[in-house]
């Protein structure tokens, strides 16, 4: 029977200590050669024991085989220079050194579907896999070459719908596209940028998300997020165009955000993945807060569409923490869920 109101993160989890610099993104790994491949799958192996132990019902690999959610997929693709880089303003809000394009790009062989593989082995419950979106990716490099932000997301697009239709088939249940440049960059979203992410998601039989995030729990996003007042309706500006594409699951902010949750009403009809758990905190929600965040979101959203979700990824946070959010996500679902099935008794 399918579960309902499937518990789900946004995708990275805390590293372990042994693998990289805990509680930091952009981390060195501690190992090299072949005991950093058999590092990253110990560390994934345990993400996949944390979940599943804390009640997760779609476990994803923490990301555990990479060091940023964008990067590392760039740096396995031709015409990308990580040597020749650029200090250049990333989601218009801080700056960041930035590998530079410097001819056409391509993907000469897979980059994730053997870690891919190897998650599916080690578990018979759904999983996700997230892969960066093409405004995020082009917003996250220094372009060189194309000398268009336009032209060179729908050359990611591309890229993009490769790795993806590899994903699907060692069998990936959901494929996420993170797009947190989506709630800066709304002209670009509504112009192509949707249109881009499709392109990315075009013929997949998995079911396919968008992620549209405030950003990790980092100082220059909080900073950010102080200076957008009363309400974030960032929302507002691309939901509209993304509840007409054919995306199956949107992915929004929601736990100790300012975002309005009547905002859901313009993706009515999408499934909707809530995030319940505020991840630029450490302090560990109650089962009850994030049931209460839940119910909220059930006033515009029907139950079988709801996924419970954290708001970001967990990579800045302690494992002890990170640990504690997962299990009060799982356990304010299943008060939410007892809830519904008595109504219908």
């Amino acid at each position: 029977m399918k579960t309902l109101l499937p518990t789900t993160t946004a995708g990275s989890l805390p590293k372990p200590s042994w693998l990289a610099q805990p509680e930091t993104l952009w981390s060195p790994w501690k190992l090299q050669g072949g005991e950093l491949i058999a590092g990253k799958q110990d560390a994934l192996r345990l993400a996949v024991d944390d979940q599943r132990q804390a009640g997760i019902d779609i476990l994803g690999d923490g990301e555990q085989t990479r060091q940023h959610f964008v990067t590392t997929f760039i740096e396995h693709l031709d015409g990308v220079d990580f040597e020749k880089r650029q200090t250049m303003r990333i989601r218009n809000r801080y700056d960041a050194s930035v590998p530079t394009v410097v001819g056409a790009v391509s993907r000469p062989r897979s980059v994730f579907v053997d870690d891919a593989r190897f998650l599916r082995a080690q578990t018979d419950q759904p999983i996700k896999w997230t892969l960066p979106g093409p405004i995020t990716m082009i917003d996250t490099l220094y372009d060189a070459h194309y000398r268009s932000r336009e032209k060179l997301a729908w050359e990611f697009a591309r890229i993009l719908n490769e790795e993806a239709r590899e994903l699907e088939a060692v069998g990936v249940d959901i494929i996420q596209f993170d797009e947190p440049a989506f709630n800066v960059f709304f002209d670009e979203a509504n112009d192509w940028g949707i249109a881009a992410l499709e392109r990315a998601a075009e013929g997949l039989k998995a079911e396919t998300a968008v992620h549209i995030c405030y950003g990790y729990g980092i100082k220059a996003n909080t900073d950010w997020k102080k200076t957008l007042g009363s309400e974030w309706r960032q929302y507002e500006e691309t939901f509209p165009n993304l509840q007409k594409s054919t995306i199956d699951i949107i992915s929004l902010e929601c736990q100790n955000s300012r975002v309005p949750m009547d905002l859901i009403e313009l993706v009515r009809g999408k499934k909707v993945m809530v995030g319940a758990i505020d991840v630029a905190i450490d302090t560990v929600e109650t089962p009850e807060q994030v049931a209460d965040t839940l119910r909220k979101a059930l006033r515009f959203v029907d139950a079988d569409k709801l996924y419970p979700a954290t708001n970001c990824g967990m990579a800045p946070l302690s494992r002890d923490v990170a640990w504690g959010k997962l299990k009060a996500l799982s356990a304010g679902a299943e008060i939410v869920r007892r809830e519904i099935l008595d109504d219908h008794c």
